[in-house]
């Protein structure tokens, strides 16, 4: 087949059909317009195929030169923005092979031997999906910087507490920012784990039997820096399971922007006044010019169902599919291809934003006043004079069912109140009922201590260096 015939509509893959698809189906069909960001992919695996050709001795070493040859001058071209991307070659794949033979000729068509675009897409797509897992884990450091810093400044800050979204107990603001380090910190886990799934090399497996051809899959595999090779043929043209679960990976980590966004969005409205985001990640109110809306958070809030919906998409896409190989995945890319990103970019702002969050501590400790949020701290008290927690609870209730009615809070009690709803309670329970003392004594591991907030802190920090 001559370059010229690569161009032809219907010809780009076999002589075998008599007429030549139509305009429409063309336009449904073709994948060339998203997949093109591929690309890179596409010509590291197919340098890497013909090296293998080559030292197998299934393609000429002139033949392997023209090769590296054209896919230089193919690279130069896309990064320049020369390429003429055509939409009757329907995708990356033929594109690139059809400039390719008609920079080095016959060489070019060599360069196909033993693969198909079947087991060739998979591969480019792993390839690429490799390096978006080592940028995003990039990205997941980054935020997750900030955040301690953010912690750091502010392991003395009390912040009430919430269960319900009632008062409950007074926290460290620094404690509950690294609640929010946890989690990212498992998103980045998870990429690092499902990372070693998709990079396992399908190329070899060819249309779905494997291939005549003496192959090297192995050469193929280090050359490209994978772990290792698909076993089966079948299952290596036709596997999605690497992106679902990459995009379950990334739902989860946009589960838990949304629930930090939905933080951010309370903490900033004048309810709460807990903290101000720098203006530069706000917007105003064509109406209300007294308006200064938290945008960012917001969005990524929204932008969190439309990862959720491809991880749905991803999922059904696969569901009714038998083996092997099925137009259908070519659905996989553009939902793949969001989802990253929109995770790499919320994350980049995300960790920006983070730098530029003013904390009103006047104001979260306020807050921490008005919910009895040291009633706890009370029963622990009697507890350990002699009571049983379940008494010491009800005696608790009966003292915050009378400061609820004086309009007082429990440390605001006379001393000779409380002793009225025990005899055992002294002088000393006035530090118990501080929220810096409540606050101070829960210094076991993973307590909301300043103490245990530090040294959360130098754990987390030796985490992201290393």
């Amino acid at each position: 087949m001559s370059s010229n015939q690569l161009d032809k509509k219907s010809e780009a893959w076999s002589a075998l059909f008599s007429e030549p698809m139509s305009e429409l189906v063309q336009r449904y069909t073709a994948s060339v317009f998203f997949d093109q960001r591929l690309w890179r992919a596409d010509i590291a695996g197919s340098l890497a195929h013909a090296e293998m050709l080559a030292a197998q001795g299934l393609i000429s070493a002139d033949d392997h030169a023209a090769i590296r040859r054209g896919m230089a001058q193919i690279t130069e071209d896309i990064e320049a923005g020369r390429f003429d991307w055509k939409l009757a070659l329907e995708d990356v794949h033929l594109n690139i092979e059809a400039r390719l033979t008609q920079l080095v000729g016959d060489a070019g068509k060599r360069l196909h031997t033993g693969r198909s675009r079947n087991d060739q897409v998979a591969t480019d797509v792993r390839l690429w999906l490799r390096d978006e897992i080592d940028a995003i884990g990039t990205l997941l450091a980054a935020l997750q910087t900030a955040l301690v810093d953010l912690a750091e400044q502010q392991a003395e800050t009390i912040l009430p507490g919430f269960t319900h979204l009632q008062v409950a107990q007074p926290v460290s603001f620094g404690h509950h920012l690294l609640a929010y380090v946890e989690m990212f910190s498992r998103d980045a886990e998870r990429f690092a784990d499902a990372r070693k799934r998709v990079n396992r090399l399908p190329l070899g497996a060819a249309a779905l039997a494997g291939t005549s051809y003496p192959l090297d899959r192995e050469r193929v595999a280090k050359t490209l820096g994978m772990d290792g090779v698909c076993q089966n043929s079948l299952d290596a043209v036709s596997d999605r399971d690497f992106a679902i679960e990459f995009t379950s990976a990334a739902t989860l980590t946009m589960v838990h922007i949304s629930r930090f966004s939905e933080e951010l969005i309370l903490w900033m409205s004048q309810n709460f006044g807990f903290i101000d985001i720098a203006d530069r990640f706000c917007t105003g109110s064509s109406i209300m010019p007294q308006k200064k809306n938290p945008d960012v958070p917001e969005l990524a809030r929204g932008k969190t169902g439309r990862v959720v919906g491809h991880l749905m998409g991803l999922v059904t896409l696969m569901k009714g599919q038998p083996l092997a190989y099925n137009k259908d995945n070519q659905e996989d890319k553009e939902p793949l291809f969001d989802t990253v990103d929109t995770l790499k970019d919320t994350l980049r702002i995300f960790a920006e934003m983070v730098g530029g969050i003013t904390v009103k501590p006047e104001a979260m400790e306020r807050a921490a006043l008005k919910g009895y949020a040291t009633a706890t701290d009370l029963a622990d008290y009697l507890v350990k004079k002699g009571l049983p927690f379940r008494d010491a609870h009800e005696v608790v209730a009966h003292a915050v069912k009378q400061a609820i009615a004086d309009g007082r809070d429990l440390a605001e009690l006379p001393l000779a109140t409380l002793q009225g709803f025990h005899p055992s309670i002294g002088e000393d329970v006035f530090e118990v009922l501080s929220l810096r003392g409540s606050l101070n004594a829960r210094a076991l591991t993973g307590g909301t201590a300043p103490a245990q907030v530090r040294a959360q802190v130098a754990r987390h920090r030796a985490r992201l260096a290393g």
